[in-house]
């Protein structure tokens, strides 16, 4: 295919081929409401990431504007966000030069490109799957745990007191001595806090103004016209004009130790995107591929990580906001995207009067959209194990660290799942008068047995942990059978893997009932697994008649014996 043709099929051209004018109006309407939330979040966001304000914004512009070429989704809007920030601190902060920006920067780029790069592999790989890894306990988990994160990281800007502790627990408690001590600064404080109640109070009662832009504009209006700028901590003015890629001061050993994060933030990253995405395609009836949107998801942090921004992935705030303000194509973004660059080149020193506690609010309200008490009280309600995963995963991203805490997860989500394959449900079948087939004896004590017969079922695939759980049930319940046993059939349909190790334990199974004039049997067993049997060697022991294609035939032919 020639480069016109892959141009050609890019969804972004795609879409400007059948523009219709009639939206126009309303793109450019919701790229402009969308640039109120876009400054500030970015902003807050990079400062969270432990990196210079300005630079949300540089990931912010170009992540949009490349996403609106090579993105599926039509109203997807893309940028820093909370729940990537800790994950970025972690990994850029511990390699950067103190107190020199620049080489924060240049690392959180190489992040950014990392991440990129990992999430275009995947897409030409078809590795969509691998947000499975992070099952609903464990992002429930994670996100709680985040939020108490970011919320604790910025309450000493809200106000305006710093601390030098690790961890959230060593913050908390430097925010607790630092309040009963005084340090809290009243007119940061008074910022901060005005900021925490305007924003939610626009959101519950005046929706249609982005109580964000109300509080910051608010926050810096107050502090021009008090002349705050020496009293508060400010953001400062942005640089002049647009970063160049510059990824001085980065060596390749650098470059390996952001590797693994970067594959953990880009897990997190799709994670994110690829739910919003299918949901917000869905409102609209359309669908959107899972790997092209992990493809699209890379191009952008590439993008973004080599003009001065860091990983990014879709905003579950800012979304809704493009939606419910009109948003129909990726115009929308592109439109708050070149807004922000003319803000960023016509007006940096408006930010010279942004103070930090304002920012600081700003990420604070975005984090407790992050916090789900009631998923969790379900969650304790509906399964314990998987609850103890969500736990798990909250405390060890809290307080162990946030890569550690989610490998940690991941790791008991595998155990949990072994778990519950090594010690399935297991019973007896028995008849019952009133409904036809066979039913589980603990659900049907009055069942009838068949004398001689022994029905049983094993809910689980067959493998080395429970391959001798298998044989020694079936064991224990020929010889608790009220009359002598002759068959035992094995109701074969849950068994839907098996291994060699369970293979052997199946053969000293059979030798043992052989032995004792038992004939073993399977019904409904599936295809797959006969031929491992086959492949596995024991093809000959178990021949086509020790199967059958349901239980009821399996019955009928030990009647026939």
């Amino acid at each position: 295919m020639t480069v016109a043709g892959i141009v050609g099929r890019l969804p972004g051209v795609v879409t400007a081929r059948g523009y219709r004018r009639e939206w126009l109006r309303s793109d450019i309407t919701a790229g402009l409401v969308l640039t109120a939330l876009l400054i500030p979040a970015g902003m807050g966001y990079a400062q969270a990431a432990g990196l210079p304000a300005y630079a949300g914004l540089y990931a912010t512009i170009v992540p949009l504007l490349a996403y609106a070429v090579v993105g599926p989704s039509k109203i997807l809007v893309l940028g820093p966000d909370s729940s990537l920030a800790p994950l970025i601190a972690a990994a850029v902060i511990p390699l950067a030069v103190t107190d020199d920006p620049a080489s924060a920067l240049a690392l959180a780029g190489i992040l950014g490109v990392l991440v990129g790069v990992i999430l275009i592999a995947g897409g030409y790989l078809r590795l969509g799957f691998v947000t499975q890894l992070l099952s609903k306990p464990i992002r429930l988990g994670y996100l709680n745990a985040i939020a108490l994160i970011v919320i604790v990281g910025q309450l000493p800007k809200v106000l305006g007191f710093s601390v030098d502790a690790d961890g959230v627990t060593g913050q908390f408690a430097e925010i607790v001595r630092s309040v009963l001590g005084g340090d809290i600064d009243p007119v940061a404080a008074a910022v901060g806090l005005g900021c925490l109640l305007v924003i939610p109070a626009f959101r519950r009662w005046i929706p249609r103004i982005p109580g964000v832009l109300v509080a910051v504009v608010g926050a810096m209006v107050a502090a021009a016209v008090l002349d705050l700028t020496d009293r508060l901590s400010m953001v400062g003015e942005l640089p002049r004009g647009l970063p160049l890629p510059s990824f001085g001061g980065v060596d390749w050993g650098d470059v390996v130790s952001l590797i693994g994060p970067a594959a953990a933030i880009a897990l997190l990253a799709f994670a994110d995107t690829g739910v919003l995405s299918r949901t917000f395609a869905a409102r609209h009836g359309e669908e959107v591929n899972g790997s092209t949107e992990m493809k699209a998801i890379g191009v952008a942090n590439v993008a973004g990580g080599l003009f001065g921004g860091f990983p990014i992935s879709a905003s579950g705030s800012r979304t809704p906001v493009a939606e419910q303000n009109g948003a129909r194509t990726q115009l929308t973004g592109v439109v708050g995207a070149l807004a922000v660059l003319a803000f960023v080149l016509a007006a940096p020193g408006v930010t010279a009067y942004l103070p930090d506690a304002a920012l600081g609010a700003v990420v604070i309200v975005a984090a407790t959209s992050l916090i789900d008490v009631s998923g969790l009280v379900r969650m304790w309600h509906m399964s314990r194990v998987e609850f103890g995963l969500a736990a798990a995963a909250f405390l060890g991203v809290a307080l162990v660290g946030v890569l550690q805490g989610i490998l940690v997860a991941i790791a008991l989500s595998f155990f949990a799942v072994v778990a519950r394959a090594w010690q399935p449900y297991r019973t007896e079948l028995v008849r019952t008068s009133d409904r036809p087939g066979f039913h589980d004896i603990d659900r049907h004590p009055d069942g009838e047995r068949i004398p001689g017969l022994l029905l049983v079922r094993f809910d689980a695939p067959l493998f080395f942990a429970n391959g001798d759980i298998f044989d020694q049930y079936i064991r224990t319940a020929v010889a608790d059978a009220p009359v002598p046993v002759e068959w035992v059939v094995v109701a074969a349909e849950p068994i839907t893997g098996l291994d060699t190790t369970a293979v052997d334990e199946l053969v000293e199974l059979d030798q043992f009932l052989e032995d004792k004039g038992i004939r073993l049997a399977f019904a409904e067993m599936k295809g797959p697994i006969k031929d491992r049997l086959i492949r596995f060697g024991v093809g000959s022991r178990f021949d086509g008649s020790r199967f059958h294609y349901t239980v009821e035939a399996a019955v009928d032919a030990f009647h026939r014996r």
